[in-house]
C-alpha cells in the first residue's frame, strides 16, 4: 500500500473489511504506520454496519459466558481469550471512529484514534501470542458481541459513541483490571500480568482521548459533558458505570468523579 495512495478512510475500510484475526491487527499496525493523518486524503469510504470477522469463536450471548477467573490453566486461558476478543472489537471500534465520524471532525480527531487503532492492535496480538503460549488459539473458546451491539446501537451519534465506548467500557477496565492483574500475580502467571500492565497504561491514555473529544463536542453545542453523559448513558441502556471505581486512574484520565458518581 503506497501512502500517495491512501486515503484515510480506505484504509481504515481495509482493516473492517479484514477477517482473519491476526491479519486484522496487522493489518491495523500496517496502516498506522504508513498513514499521515495530516496529509493524506479522507477519501469517502463508508463504514460497514458489521466488520468482518473470522467464524471463530462462536458468539453466544453474554449470560452464557463463564465467570472469569485467573485460578488454573483453564480459568487464565479463559480470561485472556475473553480479553483479547475486547482488544479485537476494540481494533474495529477504533477503525470504524475513523471512517464513521471523522469527515465531521478536525484532522487531530483522526490522529488521536489512529493511535488508538495502533495500540489496540498491538494488544490483540500480544494477547493471542500469549494464548498460545497457554495451549490454546484466539477463537478456541466461546465469546459474546456485547461491545460490537454497543458500537451498532451507537452508529447515528458521535457524543454517543464516545460516551459508551471509551467512558463507560474502556474506563471500566481501568476500574478492574488492577485487581485481575494481582490475582494473576498471585496465581504465578506473571507474563499475563505484565500484558495486562501494559493495556492499563495504554487505556488510561484511551479513555483520555475519548473524555477529550467529548467533551469538546459538548462545548461546541452548548451541552454540559457530565449531565448529557449521565443522560446518554439512561437513554442508550448500555450499561451505567458500576462501582467500585478506581479514581485514581479516571483522575488520571481527566474523567472527573461527576461523570460517574
Amino acid at each position: 500500500m503506497a501512502r500517495a495512495m491512501l486515503s484515510l478512510s480506505d484504509a481504515c475500510l481495509s482493516v473492517l473489511e479484514t477477517a482473519p484475526a491476526r491479519t486484522k491487527a496487522q493489518r491495523a499496525r500496517e496502516v498506522c504506520a504508513i498513514l499521515d493523518a495530516e496529509t493524506a486524503p479522507f477519501g469517502s469510504a463508508a463504514a460497514p454496519s458489521r466488520p468482518a470477522r473470522p467464524d471463530a469463536p462462536k458468539l453466544v450471548p453474554p449470560r452464557d459466558m463463564p465467570k472469569r477467573t485467573t485460578a488454573g490453566l483453564k480459568g487464565r486461558q479463559g480470561l485472556i481469550h475473553a480479553l483479547a476478543h475486547i482488544e479485537l472489537n476494540a481494533v474495529d471500534l477504533a477503525a470504524d471512529i475513523i471512517v464513521r465520524f471523522g469527515p465531521q471532525m478536525p484532522r487531530a480527531f483522526t490522529t488521536d484514534w489512529l493511535g488508538v487503532l495502533d495500540d489496540e492492535a498491538r494488544h490483540f496480538l500480544m494477547l493471542a501470542d500469549r494464548l498460545e503460549e497457554l495451549g490454546i488459539f484466539y477463537g478456541a473458546l466461546d465469546a459474546h458481541d456485547g461491545l460490537w451491539q454497543s458500537a451498532e446501537a451507537t452508529a447515528h451519534d458521535l457524543l454517543a459513541r464516545l460516551a459508551v465506548v471509551p467512558l463507560v467500557h474502556e474506563a471500566r477496565g481501568l476500574d478492574v483490571t488492577p485487581a485481575t492483574t494481582k490475582s494473576l500475580r498471585t496465581h504465578g502467571d506473571d507474563t499475563s500480568a505484565a500484558c495486562l500492565d501494559i493495556i492499563y497504561e495504554d487505556e488510561i491514555h484511551h479513555v483520555a482521548v475519548g473524555r477529550r473529544w467529548f467533551e469538546e463536542l459538548c462545548n461546541t453545542k452548548g451541552l454540559d459533558p457530565a449531565s448529557h453523559f449521565r443522560w446518554l448513558v439512561s437513554t442508550i441502556n448500555a450499561g451505567a458505570p458500576k462501582p467500585p471505581f478506581n479514581d485514581a486512574a479516571r483522575e488520571q484520565a481527566g474523567l472527573a468523579a461527576d461523570y460517574y458518581r
